[in-house]
């Protein structure tokens, strides 16, 4: 299993794989092409309550973790849909927020993992 991590305004390579947009909102000011994502799972990212409760205050991060996979347990046909890709081949997780030590393409890819 190669889960890969990067924000989607970094340039893509090869070594990314397949590209998956992990965030429910369009990242800013980026075209589909620049973004060069293969497939956008926004039903797989943090409620839009949740989003906007953590709103990136990192003295929330570890009660946003428990808050967001509690989410993903309940979210069955996205998080299967996502282990069936990484099952065969490189996945690179893509999200928008600035704060690459706290985001939810992390507990994500950390979720995936176990």
């Amino acid at each position: 299993m190669n889960i890969r991590i990067k924000r989607v305004y970094e340039p893509s390579d090869k070594e990314d794989g397949t590209r998956i947009l992990v965030d429910r909102l369009w990242p800013r000011g980026l075209t589909k092409a620049k973004a060069d994502v293969h497939l956008w799972l926004k039903e797989i990212a943090p409620s839009t309550e949740l989003r906007k409760w953590f709103g990136h205050d990192t003295d929330k991060w570890v009660e946003f973790k428990k808050r967001y996979r509690a989410e993903l347990k309940e979210n069955d046909e996205q998080v299967a849909l996502l282990k069936e890709k990484i099952k065969n081949e490189v996945v690179t997780l893509v999200y928008g927020a600035r704060d690459e030590a706290h985001n939810e393409a992390i507990v994500l890819q950390e979720f995936l993992r176990r």
